[in-house]
């Protein structure tokens, strides 16, 4: 019994931020931003909308599309790194919301690796026998987390989610890998609430992010063609028999290193960067619904979903349509 993606969703807000409005704000241009990056423009929640809220439409859009009931599910994993509270959990917020009222539901945080990080989690639940049907959700409001004031990451990250109903099937999810590197973790990070609030009495404030843009970049480019390549000898399975590589959307130019590395054409590697900037653990699940709801994808399609992100953490997984 392995796990097979039955339905998809997606959800982003729908205040644009162009390059030019950045360029409004902080030192950069249209031109510095695409041609370092791919990126045009992104989406930024409003004040209202937040990291549940998403995932929870998102959510209903792949139960809808899967034709389930949400009380069918069994388990919620929540991919995130900017819930909209310590506790409850998102998960729990989306239980809420869509009724479902027969799953058990958590966060995990794996940054912009959590859905592949969710969706292997969920799938060892299934091989063990104890759950049959899941959902799995990439969610993450970064704007809240970004220094606007820093060029160096406030170009890069935009807000949405994107979600998959999973059933437990003989089809499905073939091969996965998973890794972390502790070690660097500090070239993404992001601080935790303040722990002075019992000797100052302050209230508990949330640290802005910070990049070493430079040692993600040499990271991204050699990890994941690494992870592809091991997940492909482990499964047996032959890179030509990939149809499509979707990848975490972080920067147009890791996506061209590693194929290059691979010797993969870039035709292979689709991409909705320009257009929502890197939403973090949401940007694969907002791919593959997009590609889902456009028919891109047939059954039998082999695909492989890659993330990396802070931890370091990365991961890939191979499935069949």
């Amino acid at each position: 019994m392995t796990t097979k993606i039955i339905g998809t969703g997606s959800s982003v807000p729908e205040r644009v931020v162009t390059n030019d409005d950045l360029a409004k704000i902080v030192e950069t241009n249209d031109e510095w931003i695409r041609t370092r990056t791919g990126i045009r423009e992104r989406r930024i929640a409003s004040e209202e909308s937040g990291t549940s809220h998403m995932a929870e439409i998102a959510a209903r859009e792949a139960i809808k599309q899967a034709g389930i009931s949400a009380e069918d599910l069994d388990i919620i994993v929540l991919a995130t790194s900017s819930a909209d509270y310590c506790f409850p959990s998102g998960a729990c917020e989306v239980q809420a919301a869509i009724g479902a009222k027969n799953a058990v539901a958590f966060d995990i945080s794996a940054a912009c690796s959590g859905f592949i990080f969710g969706l292997n989690t969920v799938h060892s639940f299934f091989k063990a026998g104890i759950y049959k049907t899941g959902l799995v959700i990439g969610a993450d409001t970064l704007s809240k987390l970004i220094d606007w004031k820093d060029r160096g990451t406030c170009v890069l990250f935009g807000d949405g989610a994107g979600a998959a109903v999973v059933r437990a099937e003989e089809t499905g999810l073939i091969h996965m890998v998973m890794g972390s590197d502790g070690s660097r973790g500090s070239a993404l990070e992001c601080r935790a609430r303040t722990t002075e609030s019992f000797l100052t009495q302050k209230e508990p404030e949330l640290g802005y992010m910070t990049m070493d843009g430079q040692e993600v970049f040499k990271f991204a480019v050699k990890t994941v063609p690494e992870a592809i390549k091991k997940v492909l000898s482990e499964s047996g399975t032959p890179i030509d028999e990939i149809k499509y590589f979707i990848l975490h959307q972080a920067n147009y130019r890791i996506f061209e290193s590693i194929a290059k590395r691979l010797k993969i054409p870039m035709e292979k590697f689709p991409t909705n960067l320009d257009r929502f900037g890197n939403t973090s653990a949401a940007t694969v699940p907002i791919l593959l619904d997009e590609m889902n709801r456009e028919g891109k994808l047939e059954p039998g399609d082999k695909v492989i979903l890659a993330g990396f992100g802070a931890g370091l953490t990365w991961g890939a997984t191979l499935l069949e349509w």
